[in-house]
Formats: C-alpha cells, sequence, structure tokens
C-alpha cells in the first residue's frame, strides 16, 4: 500500500481540470513531527464535488475552467476598452484639426456682426433724425394751415 501525497491524491481523485491550494488555516492544522496526517477529508470533497462540480469546494480546490472562462472575459474587456480608447483618440484628433478653423469661423463671425450693428446703429440715427424733422416739418405746417384758416375765415 503506497501512500501518496494529498497533491497527488487530488489530482487523481478530481482529475486536471481542478487546482489544489492551501488554505490559510492548513497549515495550522498541519500535525508536527512524526505524526501522520489523516487526509479523509478527500472523501468529503469528492462527494461535495459530485453534487455541484461548478462551485468553489474549499480547501482551495476550485474549477479551473471557471478560471479560464474569467480570463477570456478579462480579455475581451481589455480589448473592448482598448478599442474604446482608441475611437475616443481619434475623435479627440479630429476635434483638433477642426477646432482651429471653426474658432476662426467663429472670429470673423463676430467681426461681420460687430460691422453689421455699427450699420444698424448709424440706420438707427439717421432714422431717428429724419423723424425729429418730420415731427418739426408737421407742426411748422399746421401752424401755416392755421394762420390759413384765419385769413380764410376773414375773408
Amino acid at each position: 500500500f503506497v501512500t501518496l501525497p494529498p497533491r497527488k491524491r487530488l489530482d487523481i481523485a478530481l482529475g486536471p481540470r481542478y487546482e489544489v491550494g492551501e488554505s490559510s488555516s492548513a497549515a495550522a492544522a498541519r500535525p508536527v513531527g512524526g505524526f501522520r496526517a489523516d487526509y479523509g477529508f478527500v472523501t468529503t470533497v469528492d462527494r461535495e464535488i459530485m453534487r455541484d462540480p461548478e462551485r468553489e469546494v474549499g480547501y482551495g480546490i476550485t474549477d479551473s475552467w471557471d478560471e479560464i472562462t474569467e480570463a477570456r472575459m478579462s480579455r475581451e474587456a481589455w480589448a473592448r476598452a482598448t478599442d474604446a480608447s482608441n475611437l475616443v483618440h481619434g475623435e479627440v484628433i479630429s476635434l483638433r484639426t477642426t477646432m482651429p478653423g471653426q474658432i476662426s469661423e467663429i472670429r470673423e463671425l463676430q467681426a461681420a456682426d460687430r460691422r453689421r450693428q455699427t450699420v444698424i446703429s448709424e440706420l438707427l440715427r439717421i432714422d431717428h433724425r429724419r423723424s425729429t424733422e418730420t415731427s418739426e416739418s408737421r407742426t411748422a405746417l399746421q401752424g401755416q394751415i392755421t394762420a390759413l384758416q384765419g385769413q380764410v375765415t376773414a375773408l
């Protein structure tokens, strides 16, 4: 009868899909000196694995397929993040090239707007002066009409 170390026993019992690790309490529970350790927990672990092979069963034993899937998902997420970063970088570069032209166009439009405002102000000033002249002319004409009416009445 050959006694195998626990790692070998678990590998044979569980197969290569499972990785074995040591929990933090395992070192403290290990017998000291020449005492032989009882590895009867392997049977318990086997029963737990057969009931639910996808979950972690303790003693550092996990389904390595989960780790492979997690690594693949992590790589895919990294690729998506890199693609998004590259896309954003491209958009930033595009904005850097279009912005100076747009800023120049905005400045030209602002200058044209100031010129139009100056023209409008001048036109409003001319309109006000003509309005004042028209009002004064109307007042003068009303005075003349009143004087003429007085002369017509006197005749």
